[in-house]
């Protein structure tokens, strides 16, 4: 059983990342292999404003693309019984469309749902809203890999 909400400190242990590249602050909800929701607080610390864009700050989409595939290897991590020294690798991003700009102060609420699963091949839809209004949608493909340490 899941115990909600999951905090940063729980996410460090269910994915690699860490900051400045680690974009999830929060788990509010899950169902097994079917969806996952989570918060991303959105500040003007984070370290890409200040090239992008510093008189006009705006969180560049790849990130806000990264922070859905993160959603999804948060879902696939809760999902399975363990997945050992794997890890969950974004394979693909498709038709990807940016909605509306993310500034600082923005919250962005993170969603993956729709999972197929095929092998060790993941499907699933990531949408990305602030307020209820959506910022970010994508289709996000990934694959459960050997962990190779360099």
């Amino acid at each position: 059983m899941v115990q909600l909400p999951i905090p940063v400190t729980e996410i460090f242990k269910l994915l690699p990342h860490r900051f400045p590249f680690l974009l999830v602050d929060r788990v509010i909800s899950f169902e097994k292999d079917t969806a996952l929701t989570a918060i991303k607080n959105v500040t003007i610390n984070e370290p890409f404003f200040q090239g992008h864009f510093p008189d006009t700050p705006v969180m560049p989409g790849v990130l806000i693309l990264e922070a859905m595939a993160q959603t999804g290897g948060l879902l696939l991590a809760l999902s399975q019984e363990a997945l050992g020294d794997k890890l969950f690798m974004l394979t693909g991003i498709n038709n990807a469309k940016i909605r509306k700009p993310v500034v600082p102060g923005d919250q962005l609420t993170l969603t993956c749902s729709d999972v197929k699963k095929k092998l060790n091949l993941w499907r699933m839809m990531g949408r990305a809203t602030v307020n209820g209004e959506l910022a970010c949608q994508a289709e996000l493909t990934a694959a459960i890999v050997d962990h190779v340490k360099l």
